[in-house]
């Protein structure tokens, strides 16, 4: 059964079970600029809650799985949907969801109703993460 889920007020993506199995984006994702993605702390922020083998990027986060494996775990449609809207597999998830844009209390005025990443990014992370199999 797929469902579609708004990603910001234009777009939306199509849910099948627990991933986003259609790519976002006509250009493939590439691993390099995902890597640089997960490892900047101000544009991905991943490392602030995950751990990964990252051993040049010092304090790593401990809050979240970590992050090697995540290849194997996952397919990439799974890892597409726990970037683009984590909440719609466990809504008490303390991850942001970093297509959907940006809403409530918490969220710095810069940030809100903006994505945290656009389709692109989405894409080059998950090539990046699609890659971690050990």
């Amino acid at each position: 059964m797929a469902s579609t889920a708004s990603s910001h007020a234009s777009d939306s993506i199509d849910v099948v079970g627990d991933a986003v199995p259609q790519p976002l984006t006509s250009t493939p994702g590439d691993a390099d600029r995902g890597r640089a993605i997960v490892g900047d702390r101000q544009v991905g922020l991943c490392l602030m809650c995950h751990t990964g083998p990252f051993p040049d990027e010092r304090s790593q986060g401990t809050l979240a799985p970590p992050l090697a494996g995540a290849g194997m775990r996952w397919s990439e449609g799974q890892l597409r949907l726990r970037i683009v809207d984590s909440r719609r597999l466990n809504p008490d998830t303390i991850m942001p969801s970093y297509f959907r844009a940006a809403e409530g209390r918490r969220v710095g005025k810069a940030f809100r109703d903006q994505p945290v990443l656009d389709a692109q990014q989405v894409e080059d992370v998950v090539a990046f993460l699609v890659t971690l199999r050990r």
